[in-house]
């Protein structure tokens, strides 16, 4: 597949006129274009008017507080929001130019280029082997099937470490092995875009370095979403940086929203917004 050029998720086109971008400096090959983005949960909206444009082949991380929206704004990229009873989205999401939630768009093939990694690792009680061949084996892709083992496992940095224990049941292995299995078994079904939903929070600093070099190297052939509550891991291993706070509106409804979003370097040393620097410095609330 040309990742450059993503053919469509459906028969037809789904093309969108007048979407709003931001007005921060863009990438030059953008993957996604966020427009006027909010999630509501029933009632509630979680999120409000979110926009934002996510480069190819770069590292994104979105950082703020707890309930500032940064989960959910990641889960909208591949429709996670659809398993939440009661979500609804509104608003623009174009992956390379088409409508994420396009009427005729295959949600589960929206999953399958757009794979996510969890904030616990979250292994099948089975082998090695099967946890990385069971996506392959869904979406009957092509191919010898220990090659893309292979591949996969050597791309997320683990292929030497289970190279002969591949029987060996996968949650015999640590947390930070089993985190990068989960990117393993993400990348056996070829996404051009991995979301990691706090991929760090669980594991040890060691652990933690591993899976942060792994993002820069997979960065090299991967567009890479993060949400982080780590503002150094932000600033160690993304180009640019979202900044999400949390704000009460007149009816006393508390909601989330994107204050600032920028490249990281200007975000962590010279935010436009007074709120992005009294989080950054730890001045926020």
């Amino acid at each position: 597949m040309d990742r450059h050029a993503a053919p469509p998720m459906t028969a037809p086109q789904v093309g969108v006129t007048g979407a709003r971008v931001p007005s921060t400096p863009e990438p030059l090959d953008p993957v996604f274009t966020v427009s006027g983005l909010t999630v509501h949960y029933g009632d509630y909206a979680a999120v409000r008017d979110v926009n934002m444009v996510i480069g190819r082949r770069e590292i994104t991380a979105m950082i703020g507080p707890s309930g500032c929206g940064k989960s959910t704004v990641l889960r909208c990229f591949n429709r996670m929001n659809d398993l939440i009873p009661g979500a609804r989205v509104s608003g623009t999401i174009l992956y390379h130019d088409e409508d994420v939630y396009g009427e005729h768009v295959d949600p589960i093939e929206v999953r399958r280029r757009i794979g996510m990694v969890f904030q616990k690792p979250n292994p099948f009680p089975k082998s090695i082997y099967d946890n990385i061949a069971y996506g392959p084996r869904v979406n009957g892709m092509k191919g010898n099937l220990d090659d893309i083992v292979e591949e996969a496992l050597t791309k997320a940095a683990l292929w030497d470490e289970v190279k002969d224990k591949l029987k060996q049941n996968a949650l015999s292995l640590s947390g930070g092995q089993q985190q990068r299995l989960c990117i393993a078994r993400t990348i056996a079904v070829k996404p051009e875009v991995i979301l990691m939903d706090e991929p760090c929070s669980a594991l040890d600093p060691i652990a933690t370095t591993k899976i942060e070099d792994l993002m820069q190297e997979l960065a090299r052939e991967y567009t890479i979403v993060i949400v982080t509550h780590n503002m150094q891991q932000a600033a160690r291993v993304s180009e640019r940086t979202a900044f999400f706070t949390a704000e009460v509106d007149e009816n006393g409804q508390r909601y989330g929203r994107l204050v600032e979003f920028d490249q990281t370097s200007r975000i962590f040393t010279n935010p436009r917004d007074k709120r992005t620097e009294d989080y950054i410095t730890g001045r926020f609330g």
